[in-house]
């Protein structure tokens, strides 16, 4: 049996291990669809999160003080599938939230413009709609580059390539949009809003 401690002391036990999804759905439907992420033992993670042993969970809404973060991540990911749906060969490099938001660095044949900036919002706006479910999946750090240069990412392998040996990476895809990215995301793009 593993057992989940709540927030509020309650605890659930499972047979066997549950995602974190798994755990909000058995708590209610109400909180399953508002569910973005998890904190297991103090540790954000994906809603698709397996927990493998006896743990304490926070079930991460939007009303989470960690939510913020997790929406900035999940949206700078949408900026980019957006921009490489609109600008084919566009490469992107880094996309990390900070304190006012998030952005993403892209390597293009022109800079791009505030006027740019409607057509990008209008088919993030789209992609949102679309409701990609977000997965992860985990690269040797040499299965990584080999990857990444084979779609032509070539700063993102080279990024990678920085990285030691040893290490096994999480990407993130969604539709076909993937890149490199420790999470977590939220479960999918239709959760996503501003």
């Amino acid at each position: 049996m593993i057992a989940i401690t709540l927030p509020d002391g309650s605890r659930r036990e499972f047979e066997s291990p549950p995602t974190v999804g798994e755990v909000a759905a058995a708590i209610g439907a109400g909180l399953a669809k508002a569910a973005l992420a998890g904190k297991v033992d103090g540790q954000l993670v994906d809603t698709s999160y397996r927990i493998e042993r006896d743990a304490a969970l926070e079930i991460v809404t939007d009303k989470h003080p960690d939510a913020l973060e997790i929406l900035r991540h999940s949206t700078a990911h949408l900026l980019a599938q957006a921009v490489q749906r609109l600008f084919p060969g566009a490469q992107v490099t880094i996309g990390p939230v900070i304190d006012s938001g998030f952005y993403y660095d892209f390597a293009y044949e022109r800079p791009f413009t505030p006027e740019d900036l409607p057509t990008i919002e209008a088919e993030m706006q789209k992609i949102v709609k679309e409701a990609h479910p977000v997965s992860r999946s985990v690269k040797s750090r040499d299965d990584a580059v080999a990857f990444f240069f084979g779609i032509g990412e070539a700063y993102k392998a080279e990024i990678i390539e920085g990285i030691p040996a040893d290490q096994d990476l999480s990407l993130y895809s969604q539709g076909e949009f993937i890149d490199l990215c420790r999470g977590p995301h939220v479960p999918g793009t239709d959760k996503l809003r501003a």
